[in-house]
């Protein structure tokens, strides 16, 4: 597992997943915020190359500004199909860890000022929780502010 093969702290969170309940589901279940559970978003841009988004439970992101900060024409979110071929993980199980193939990752900077966040560890019903120092150490994300209230 890739948080064990890179001496990550984490700890290990179940819920009961329900499709479409997203991360007010989660975070209910939890008892936590959904600003501390970070979604995985995987995306696209204008040539179809994947890119993941990591975003606030409670936020949206903003494709504008990702585009002009990723340095691309334009970005939109991946379909179902596409998104679990580049991530290798089952759409609702989707982690940024131990991705199938190399994807470039967008990490909202705002979530590396949270001491802990609940992410999803790769499948359905599963978070891990970590520093977001490590994710930075990690993934080498890069950051960007593209956060929209949900």
């Amino acid at each position: 597992m890739f948080l064990k093969a890179n001496r990550v702290a984490y700890t290990e969170h179940e819920y009961k997943y329900v499709e479409h309940g997203g991360t007010e589901v989660s975070a209910q279940s939890l008892g936590v915020t959904e600003h501390e559970v970070v979604k995985t978003l995987v995306m696209q841009d204008e040539a179809g190359k994947p890119l993941i988004v990591l975003m606030h439970g409670d936020r949206k992101v903003s494709t504008k500004n990702l585009a002009r900060q990723a340095g691309v024409k334009r970005v939109e979110p991946c379909k179902p199909d596409a998104a679990q071929r580049h991530s290798g993980y089952q759409v609702g199980g989707t982690s940024p860890f131990g991705t199938r193939k190399k994807v470039p990752v967008f990490l909202e900077r705002s979530i590396l000022e949270l001491p802990q966040i609940y992410i999803n560890g790769g499948r359905r019903g599963f978070l891990v929780r970590v520093s977001p120092q490590e994710i930075a150490r990690t993934l080498q994300p890069q950051l960007v502010d593209v956060a929209l209230e949900d």
